[in-house]
């Protein structure tokens, strides 16, 4: 079932008592009750005592690669049986879906008996910074920091690795123009170096031009992004891909944990 806005706002509260395995849902929820932006359904498999919550954006015809479907479930047969009982999934459709890796094999094994194929994207640790606290002290004197606009997003885009499409350019569009992001400006008054934040509230795509690296521009843009976070009430995390050994050491050195025993995962149906 589909919720209505004033139980969205109930599920964030309940979602919340499974931190931090429930972080992205909880975001997603925390963003849509206060922030207007591209829309999105919750789904459950019932209500008010759901054990499945899918957060899932309204595609184009043919599906969107950028517009993640998150999904938390309580436990693994839950979420199995309403994959299989429901059309929460339109196995027709590129979707791309965000879980933990636990409950992700059980999609890829219900996609495997429909013959469908499903592409790993990336297999991340999820680090939070529990205590605003912790951060380090960041001299970012000299530095002028902003935040981006909609003039910004081709080149966010073009630097983005999974970018460069026009399903990219309408979710940065979306990030830009509605969630917390930071930039740092050059000489010429464009963005060098920038951060931006998900639909999940993830702070994430930090992104330096190669002639500006070695400035510390990565520390000033995180601490920065996590005082904007915690500011407005929401949580501070993000997420590194497993192989990134140099921004998981830095997230580290700055005051982030995570549960090491945890990954979060992103797959991919690609139809013809």
């Amino acid at each position: 079932m589909e919720l209505t806005e004033d139980q969205q706002k109930t599920a964030e509260i309940e979602v919340k008592r499974y931190l931090p395995r429930s972080q992205q849902v909880y975001g997603y929820l925390m963003l849509k009750n206060r922030v207007r932006s591209d829309p999105v359904k919750i789904l459950v498999d019932r209500w008010p005592q759901f054990n499945v919550i899918v957060c899932k954006p309204q595609w184009e015809e043919r599906g969107d690669h950028f517009k993640d479907m998150i999904i938390f479930a309580k436990d693994g047969a839950a979420l199995e049986e309403i994959i299989r009982k429901s059309s929460v999934i339109d196995w027709t459709q590129n979707n791309c879906f965000g879980t933990s890796l636990p409950h992700m094999e059980i999609i890829k094994a219900l996609a495997a008996e429909k013959n469908v194929p499903i592409e790993k994207l990336a297999v991340c640790h999820m680090m939070i910074l529990e205590d605003i606290h912790h951060l380090p002290s960041i001299e970012s004197s000299g530095i002028s920091l902003s935040s981006l606009d909609e003039s910004h997003v081709a080149l966010v885009n073009q630097m983005w690795k999974f970018g460069k499409d026009e399903e990219a350019v309408r979710m940065i569009r979306n990030m830009v123009t509605n969630f917390p992001s930071c930039c740092v400006l050059g000489a010429d008054g464009q963005p060098v170096s920038w951060m931006l934040t998900y639909a999940s509230c993830a702070m994430g795509m930090l992104y330096t031009l190669p002639e500006h690296r070695g400035k510390g521009y990565a520390k000033v843009l995180i601490s920065c992004m996590a005082k904007r976070h915690h500011a407005q009430g929401y949580p501070v995390y993000c997420f590194v891909e497993e192989e990134n050994v140099v921004s998981y050491r830095l997230l580290k050195n700055m005051g982030f944990t995570e549960d090491p025993s945890y990954r979060e995962t992103w797959c991919r149906i690609n139809q013809p």
